[in-house]
């Protein structure tokens, strides 16, 4: 069974940049995984989880929150079973545990229940 792993958070300073990645774990081959759209969800301490960005599994068709288009980049490599997440001119509001999700769909929504496989999310935390 497909697990999905996150890594890549940390500490940074307003402005700076990170670069997240989501990798698949598990009983997975490159098939299977590149039948997944994947998506980025974040959530702040006593805020609910909202969308960030998703990817197809082409890689060819993305979606953006609005508070993050133009900064952030969503991409995937499906021989590496990973999709990452660049993240630039990082704003304090952007702190909060971010979590990939997977979806065995060809559609990107960005509500959270639509999404089936999750990860356990990693820290950015941007001070200001």
């Amino acid at each position: 069974q497909m697990q999905l792993v996150e890594s890549g958070g940390g500490l940074v300073q307003t402005g700076g940049s990170l670069t997240l990645a989501c990798a698949a774990s598990g009983r997975t081959s490159w098939w299977s995984f590149s039948t997944y759209a994947i998506g980025w969800f974040r959530q702040a301490p006593g805020q609910a989880r909202e969308f960030v960005a998703a990817v197809d599994w082409s890689g060819n068709n993305v979606y953006y929150s609005d508070s993050v288009k133009g900064r952030f980049t969503i991409s995937r490599d499906n021989a590496k079973n990973t999709v990452y997440l660049q993240m630039n001119s990082l704003k304090p509001e952007d702190t909060a545990v971010y979590y990939c999700a997977g979806r065995s769909s060809v559609n990107i929504p960005p509500m959270t229940g639509a999404y089936e496989r999750w990860g356990q999310g990693t820290q950015v935390t941007v001070s200001s």
